[in-house]
């Protein structure tokens, strides 16, 4: 672990056309899991999440509902802060695309791309896919379709847009590429050959009288901004660019170290679109990009119509919210594809927490408060085991998740082994001394759980330090 220094992080900005799903869960959890375990390491952390709130998908949304857009968006950027406390997200800030700064910042990113000479105008005639708010190539298509979204019909558009010199920064994003910016090395590999087939540039408005939901273009009222022209500038006007009238920016973006989590189906438009406007704007390029897989369900892709949509907001109301966190992290894969589907989840909930961690406590923690007559002394705060720090440096939450359990089952093992509860009777003193090192190991895997799991962290060593058995960690689904 490297010595203590600003660590900025931050997940993308899920679009708000809909209520929140577990695939951004998994992200944001994910992002907290970091920030937690940085600010641990003594880091100091700044975390962003916050909502997409322009563009053609919203519009049709709202539009067809009978909604006033901004009443529209600001009901689902609320459905979507609420997961601060349902999942017990720690960030900093929360950012929407239509805060008045951040359409400032929007406006000045085009401003100094455009003195970089990187904006000019064009006639353009395209395939255009509503799904993805982007043009596509004709050798992107699979069978003539969009392969992110292959049911919806592209639509054949020819009008006068602006346009970024992408192409002008292929040698750039070469070398970008070629470093460590990319987490994992096969997504990186996959970036860097795209840009090695040759970089087109890509429209970033579109004209008002087809589109008028979105941030005004500097110095031409017919044009908006393309939604990800606008949108990818949050991760730095968030933290107060361009002005940066209190310094934030220049800690965390200039001087710290920068963390973006994203889907891998994110990899063009973070690691390739956003890198190059960054350049253009003379700004400092992303250090790393982090990208998940897709949770699926039953073999399928998530859908409302075949009926496998998992809401984050059901997970905690079925499991609790430690539970969810445990289930994203340890369960899904973080950087594979993975798939969740009720009964898994019943069954890992029961066998890992009722069964494995919550039991453990219980045992010992009633042992503890039976047979010693105070507290043990709060164990030192010491160097944390290598494999742990490691998985977490790497951002591989499933293996630090394991090495926690394997310390829960080590001590489910030394119960079996030594059977305390029995030689008190014989041998108190050997006795006391076997609870008070599982107690104190019990401690230790607590403190281990602050980033995974903070509400277990906060019981466990509180009910060590009280010498309580505290209540049921988790209870029983046939219970709740």
């Amino acid at each position: 672990m490297s010595e203590p220094k600003p660590r900025y992080i931050t997940t993308t900005l899920p679009y708000v056309n809909a209520d929140p799903h577990v695939g951004f869960a998994l992200e944001a959890v994910q992002a907290d899991a970091l920030a937690r375990y940085w600010r641990l390491m003594g880091h100091e952390v700044f975390f962003n999440t916050g909502t997409d709130e322009h563009g053609q998908k919203i519009a049709q949304k709202a539009d067809e509902a009978g909604r006033d857009r901004q009443e529209y968006v600001d009901h689902y950027a609320g459905q979507f802060n609420k997961l601060k406390e349902a999942l017990n997200l720690s960030y900093d800030h929360f950012i929407r695309t239509t805060d008045d700064a951040h359409k400032a910042a929007a406006q000045a990113i085009w401003q100094k791309c455009a003195e970089n000479g990187d904006i000019y105008k064009k006639k353009y005639k395209g395939l255009y896919c509503v799904g993805c708010e982007l043009f596509v190539r004709e050798s992107d298509l699979v069978d003539g379709k969009c392969p992110h979204h292959p049911n919806q019909e592209l639509q054949e558009i020819e009008e006068e847009n602006y346009f970024f010199a992408l192409s002008k920064y292929q040698s750039y994003l070469e070398e970008y590429l070629s470093g460590d910016s990319v987490t994992p090395d096969w997504q990186r590999a996959w970036a860097l050959e795209f840009v090695k087939k040759g970089l087109e540039d890509f429209s970033i408005s579109r004209e008002r009288a087809r589109l008028d939901w979105g941030v005004p273009v500097p110095n031409d009222e017919d044009q908006v901004m393309y939604v990800w022209f606008d949108a990818l500038t949050n991760y730095i006007s968030t933290l107060g660019w361009p002005e940066d009238s209190e310094g934030t920016f220049k800690k965390f973006w200039t001087d710290g170290e920068t963390l973006q989590l994203a889907g891998k189906d994110q990899v063009r438009f973070q690691s390739i679109m956003w890198q190059a406007m960054l350049k253009s704007a003379g700004v400092k390029a992303t250090d790393k990009v982090f990208y998940h897989g897709f949770i699926t369900s039953g073999g399928q892709k998530m859908s409302k119509s075949v009926g496998n949509v998992i809401s984050p907001y059901e997970l905690v109301e079925r499991y609790g919210t430690d539970a969810a966190r445990y289930i994203l992290l340890r369960h899904v894969h973080p950087t594979d594809d993975s798939d969740l589907t009720w009964e898994k989840m019943d069954e890992w909930y029961t066998a890992n927490l009722v069964n494995g961690l919550g039991n453990l406590t219980a045992r010992i923690m009633k042992m503890a408060e039976t047979h010693l007559d105070s507290p043990i002394e709060k164990p030192e705060v010491g160097q944390f085991d290598e494999a742990y720090l490691k998985a977490l440096d790497e951002y591989d939450f499933m293996t630090a998740c394991d090495f926690v359990w394997k310390k829960v089952g080590e001590l489910d093992e030394k119960i079996t082994e030594t059977e305390p509860f029995k030689l008190v009777k014989t041998d108190k003193e050997a006795a006391v001394k076997i609870i008070k090192e599982l107690v104190h190991d019990l401690y230790i895997v607590g403190r281990m759980l602050f980033p995974l799991m903070p509400k277990a962290n906060v019981a466990i060593k509180e009910a060590v330090l009280a010498n309580k058995k505290p209540d049921n960690l988790f209870n029983r689904l046939e219970d709740k």
